[in-house]
């Protein structure tokens, strides 16, 4: 693995019961970074992502702040072990917040105190039951766009989210509208419509309470200048001054996640090589879809790590 790398970081979907579970009790630079949470939350965030006893790893108020301490734990262990640091980094929605703390924009406790506050002000955003989100999978996406309108009226709306890789796309919206919306995709010749596990319907003007929350809540926030090109989900371009991020991460809740265009102007600049600092390997399977040039190593693991260190070194 050259120097010419970037570091992918994964958003909701990724968490998973016992993620890290080991290298919480190997690894000191993991384990001191989850007491770091911790104390900031107020609860104990190791027990909570290796035991996850009451469900909560799936409420969104608690699993942004697991993912972001993962991604950062993983990250921080990379770096220790003397891996290559980034060349750019790129997250995906929520993954954001952790690409900015890796390029040290963002201070590691102000991140995940915003995360945390983040999941809060989309759940208050939209009542349980109003909103919804689903995947398409087998159509264009411009054919998604078009149905989008099509299925929206005066009073309920769908938008298209997440453009996460050709043939599959999240759409969100009010619930009725997301549920006419996938009817329509099914006769337009989708392979599959799948309803979401997430009740907030995330990157679409619904989201327009919490944008406005976290706005305030950022202006309260340092943010320095990223040491490398951070990608914004919103824009689709990479933020370097701090004004941009501040306001970019106010946009990504109201916009959807470019994803798709993302990578793939990763792959134009001629990136070939690719970490994904987290647990799981959603993005890994995004990114083979969207361009086979972008090889992503996964690092959930000691094993892994090490072999993608050992790569890293080559």
């Amino acid at each position: 693995m050259s120097s010419n790398v970037v570091f992918f970081f994964p958003g909701q979907g990724s968490q998973a019961k016992g993620m890290l579970a080991d290298l919480i009790a190997d690894e000191s630079v993991v384990a001191d970074t989850f007491s770091q949470a911790s104390d900031v939350l107020g609860y104990d965030m190791a027990t909570l992502v290796t035991e996850d006893a009451d469900g909560k790893l799936d409420q969104t108020e608690y699993t942004q702040p697991a993912l972001l301490t993962a991604s950062t734990a993983l990250h921080r262990l990379w770096i220790s072990r003397g891996g290559v640091k980034p060349e750019q980094v790129a997250g995906h929605s929520l993954g954001e917040y952790s690409a900015l703390v890796a390029a040290n924009a963002l201070d590691f406790a102000d991140a995940v105190q915003l995360v945390a506050f983040r999941g809060q002000a989309m759940s208050k955003a939209v009542p349980a039951g109003v909103g919804k989100m689903a995947a398409i999978i087998g159509l264009d996406d411009d054919k998604v766009v078009e149905l989008c309108e099509q299925a929206s009226d005066n009073e309920s709306k769908v938008w298209a989210a997440n453009f996460n890789c050709p043939g599959q796309l999240v759409v969100a919206g009010h619930a009725a509208a997301t549920e006419r919306l996938m009817i329509l995709a099914k006769e337009a010749g989708a392979k599959r419509t799948l309803s979401l596990a997430v009740s907030a319907p995330s990157h679409t003007p619904l989201m327009q309470d919490a944008a406005d929350a976290m706005a305030d809540k950022l202006a309260d926030i340092e943010i320095n200048t990223p040491t490398c090109p951070v990608w914004s989900n919103a824009r689709a371009t990479t933020l370097t001054k701090t004004s941009d991020i501040r306001d970019a991460l106010v946009e990504q809740l109201i916009s959807p996640v470019r994803w798709t265009e993302t990578v793939q102007q990763l792959s134009a600049q001629g990136m070939t090589q690719a970490v994904e600092m987290g647990p799981g390997k959603v993005l890994a399977g995004l990114v083979r879809r969207i361009d086979k040039n972008i090889s992503v190593v996964s690092v959930q693991s000691s094993d892994l790590m090490n072999k993608a260190l050992e790569g890293s070194a080559a």
